[in-house]
């Protein structure tokens, strides 16, 4: 029988972390007493909440608790608190690297305006980085359910920053909602400052939304896109150009785009050769954090530990990490692997 390693000692990167998602949920009740915000039971509970997204009703349910969250976000302090305890949480699930992702227009208001919010986000990870060790960089994200001229303005904002942490540009919220072509020109001015083009798709719609996310906005990588496993040519796309789906596994069945952790395509992207990197999303609201993931992959689709390995070195690979820390966590990995 084959020795069954610790998963959290498994060195790995963690590329789809929300920002507010990214909270401990001791902190949100903290907080939202600091406040005064009262919380619904969803979020008291010491359960994560039950959620069904796949209609609008259930996103609506599902936006509107985020949205209460994030409302106990209200000072620096806080900002810094939140940046440094995703790192604490990260590095205990051996995570070496972190891009989280964030739209700063939902915290402007209370911050002191974009320009401002961004700075203290920067400052928050950087000051976290120093403390744990932990590489850590930042991906804005632009909001499809607004007008695309705001993505533009996000946009410029993530590149004017990109040499002091921003690294990507992204696309979130209900992909059911605003065509992926409609932010084609916020993408390209991401791309033409140097930025990763990281949108979402493929998780509450099917496999069209992943390939307009590379035909309209030159993906790099795919949030979640586990959709793209209903198509055998996408999936060789996919495959062929080397894009990395973000598959974030608990989310999927805790928002119903599955109904089992077993019908979650893991097994059939990892097959056709469609580099992958697990990540948690919102741990907040779903309840499994990075290294739940790979036990996600371990227990319910039969992934050996050489596998497993595989799967951190892919979100590895795909993480804009300095090459000296890619090689470190890369050799880590063969170590996980050969001394157990």
């Amino acid at each position: 029988m084959e020795h069954v390693r610790d998963l959290q000692q498994l060195p790995k990167a963690h590329l789809h972390l929300h920002f507010t998602g990214s909270m401990r949920p001791s902190t949100l009740l903290e907080l939202a007493d600091k406040y005064g915000v009262h919380l619904p039971e969803a979020l008291t509970g010491g359960e994560p909440p039950r959620l069904r997204a796949t209609d609008e009703r259930g996103w609506f349910r599902f936006q509107r608790l985020y949205d209460i969250a994030r409302s106990c976000l209200r000072e620096p302090e806080d900002i810094r608190r939140l940046v440094r305890e995703a790192a604490e949480e990260d590095v205990r699930d051996g995570s070496g690297w972190l891009e989280i992702q964030v739209d700063p227009t939902s915290y402007a208001p209370r911050l002191g305006g974009l320009i401002a919010t961004l700075e203290i986000i920067l400052d928050a990870v950087d000051a976290a980085s120093r403390e744990t060790g932990l590489g850590m960089r930042v991906v804005v994200a632009a909001n499809r359910m607004k007008h695309p001229l705001d993505a533009r303005t996000l946009a410029r904002l993530a590149v004017r920053y990109a040499d002091r942490g921003v690294v990507g540009f992204g696309l979130s919220n209900d992909e059911r909602r605003g065509m992926a072509r409609d932010f084609d020109r916020a993408f390209a001015i991401a791309r033409e400052g140097g930025l990763l083009a990281v949108p979402h798709g493929g998780e509450l719609t099917g496999p069209a939304s992943v390939r307009d996310c590379l035909d309209d906005l030159k993906a790099s990588r795919i949030g979640h896109g586990v959709r793209a496993a209903e198509d055998p040519r996408l999936l060789r796309r996919l495959a062929e150009k080397g894009v990395t789906c973000e598959v974030c596994p608990a989310s999927n069945v805790a928002l119903g785009v599955y109904e089992k952790p077993e019908q979650v395509p893991l097994r059939t992207l990892f097959d056709a050769g469609v580099p992958l990197a697990l990540g948690a999303d919102d741990p907040l609201l779903f309840g499994a954090r990075l290294a739940d993931q790979y036990e996600f992959a371990r227990h319910h689709h039969g992934f050996t530990d050489a596998e497993l390995a595989e799967l951190a070195r892919q979100s590895i690979r795909a993480s804009v990490a300095p090459e000296d820390v890619r090689a470190k966590l890369l050799s880590g990995v063969d170590t996980w692997l050969t001394e157990g």
